[in-house]
């Protein structure tokens, strides 16, 4: 069935991919003019205007990861407040809401942490997505993907051989997301589990192996990889 879909943060890396993506939907890609997650009337007219059935909120603010420890006021606003304007908008006009978190709400210690486990953010940024986490849980009609996501090239020079996670690519995640429209509640998205240093080479084959010391670990977690069985069950039954 067709539905109108707005995707907020179309202008930012996974929505330029997501705009490339063929799919019977109508989707619609504002801008921050058009649609200002920081104003709640701003997210309430574009609504009005597009009437769409859902809206996949992948707008806010990620990297520079320390970013988020020099300017907590512009990573609570992006990520906290803008996520709470949208659900609030989501709700009134009981829009579908699907909201892109991170693995990295995990404690990242032990791995293989499926959608159920304690949570326990490893840095700034991961707590200010539970921070918006916190607001989508109190509407019903929400998914939250907990993603462990990044582009294609691996985007760095060198990549560590002892930290554990399951990236994905842009890509990937692009091809399923039309299929997890209609679920609800929580769902982990990444690849396989393995060392970063592992999926970096399989792209490039230059890039340099390092390792994570203690004395160096600030806020980068040692295995923070995510049990896929949720999304594979529900993946097989599409497909």
């Amino acid at each position: 069935m067709l539905k109108k879909i707005v995707v907020t943060g179309g202008s930012g890396r996974f929505g330029l991919i997501l705009r490339k993506v063929k799919t019977k939907h109508k989707l619609f890609f504002p801008n921050k003019k058009e649609l200002n997650i920081l104003n709640y009337e701003s997210i309430v007219k574009y609504i009005k205007k597009t009437n769409p059935k859902v809206l996949i909120h992948v707008a806010g603010l990620s990297r520079p990861m320390k970013i988020h420890d020099t300017e907590i006021a512009k990573s609570i606003d992006l990520n906290i407040i803008g996520t709470s304007n949208i659900t609030k908008a989501c709700a009134e006009k009981n829009i579908k809401l699907i909201y892109f978190s991170t693995n990295y709400v995990y404690p990242g210690k032990k791995g293989n942490y499926n959608e159920k486990d304690s949570l326990y953010p490893v840095n700034n940024y991961a707590w200010s997505k539970l921070g918006g986490e916190a607001a989508v849980h109190l509407y019903n009609n929400s998914l939250i993907l907990r993603l462990c996501m990044t582009e294609k090239p691996f985007v760095h020079k060198a990549a560590f051989a002892n930290v554990n996670n399951n990236f994905i690519y842009q890509e990937e995640v692009a091809d399923i997301l039309f299929s997890l429209l209609a679920e609800k509640g929580i769902i982990n998205i990444g690849g396989k589990s393995q060392y970063i240093y592992n999926f970096a080479r399989k792209e490039n084959n230059k890039v340099k192996k390092i390792y994570l010391k203690k004395k160096m670990n600030k806020g980068i977690p040692l295995d923070s990889s995510m049990n896929l069985f949720k999304l594979k069950k529900i993946l097989n039954k599409k497909f």
